[in-house]
């Protein structure tokens, strides 16, 4: 059996950005020694139920840098001894605002390797209209200290067609990025969640209509492209060798575990979650089952995600059967407008494809 992921939410944010639907509180020492204390228990009790190993960890959140170092070094320590976890990837999401607090060699010396930190833009008015607490200044001295302590896999958040932006800000906050020599860059458009500060205040926000959304995103992917940050999935571009394995695993449908609040699973073929609360995570809340994971459709769907797409090699591997031809006959009414390439073992989606992702992989595995 393939060695799966692990997945550590943190729920602990200190200020809620107005664009964020992802389950966080405000912290306090007892609840993160309460949290802490959850997680380690839950790494041993399924690591003796599973019996398996895993190759990559990751934290995020919430803000999991609000941890005090000695705190994610426990963690690892015990996912180490539960799921015999080595010469392993380990991703720390990382807040510029608790980023001076952060002891950057002691993570390092526990085997955090790996860092994701949320800059999301390198202008300091579009910082502000996201309601960032950070400055670009503290976002750069971050990735500086780190970087001096040893973090050689460093991967910047940036987020696409937000108010106020202009392709010349985009390519400034990209520039930014590549100066900074990191690894990996995360580029994100902008989605107005529902029951969010921004999509409360929807009509009062300068927000990107539909051509100017596909105008940052393409003109994004040049850019990245130029700098040497090579396209692997819609939103994630890496230097060669810096693709992140955990994340991989979630597009090539592989088993990972995820612990705390909200953390989504899928071992054994089932997937389930735990509960949007703390409380319920900290007294041991049943997991919610969430059905089966891993079919045919749900491979492909999430297999076109990636620059790789669906290939044919690896889709006999899995199942033991070639790409159902009705993928092919429907791929192929999308061949001539640019939205796919096909060859006879694969089907691949574009950059314009990307941008009706959801749409358009419906409907050539319907």
């Amino acid at each position: 059996m393939k060695p799966i992921g692990i997945y550590i939410h943190v729920p602990f944010c200190e200020k809620k950005c107005p664009y964020c639907n992802f389950y966080s509180i405000a912290p306090t020492k007892e609840l993160i020694a309460s949290y802490k204390n959850r997680i380690i228990d839950e790494l041993y009790l399924l690591g003796k139920k599973l019996n398996r190993t895993a190759n990559t960890l990751y934290f995020g959140g919430g803000t999991p840098s609000i941890l005090a170092a000695e705190t994610i070094g426990e963690i690892i320590s015990a996912a180490k001894s539960a799921f015999k976890l080595k010469s392993s990837e380990v991703t720390l999401e990382v807040n510029p605002t608790s980023a001076s607090k952060i002891n950057f060699d002691k993570l390092l010396s526990y085997g955090v390797n790996r860092l994701s930190i949320g800059l999301q833009s390198a202008n300091e008015n579009e910082l502000q209209l996201l309601g960032r607490q950070h400055t670009v200044q503290m976002a750069r001295n971050t990735v500086i200290t780190a970087q001096k302590a040893g973090l050689n896999n460093i991967s910047l958040d940036l987020m696409l067609a937000i108010p106020e932006q202009t392709l010349e800000s985009l390519f400034y906050s990209i520039e930014f990025c590549s100066e900074l020599n990191v690894q990996h860059i995360s580029a994100y458009l902008l989605k107005v969640e529902n029951g969010t500060p921004y999509f409360l205040n929807k009509n009062h926000l300068n927000f990107c209509d539909d051509n100017s959304q596909s105008q940052f995103y393409l003109a994004a992917c040049k850019k990245l492209e130029e700098l040497g940050f090579l396209q692997y999935e819609i939103s994630n571009f890496s230097k060669p060798g810096y693709k992140s394995q955990h994340n991989l695993k979630y597009w090539d449908a592989l088993e990972y575990l995820g612990l705390g609040p909200s953390a989504h699973s899928f071992i054994n073929k089932k997937r389930f979650y735990c509960k949007n609360s703390l409380t319920d995570f900290i007294n041991a809340s049943p997991t919610i089952d969430d059905g089966f994971g891993g079919y045919e459709e749900e491979y492909s769907l999430l297999r076109l995600r990636l620059t790789d797409g669906l290939n044919n090699e690896l889709f006999f591997n899995r199942f033991k059967k070639n790409i159902p031809k009705r993928y092919f006959e429907n791929a192929k009414l999308y061949e001539k407008p640019g939205l796919v390439t096909l060859t006879d073992s694969s089907i691949k989606l574009t950059k314009p494809g990307f941008l009706v992702s959801n749409e358009l992989i419906s409907r050539i595995i319907l």
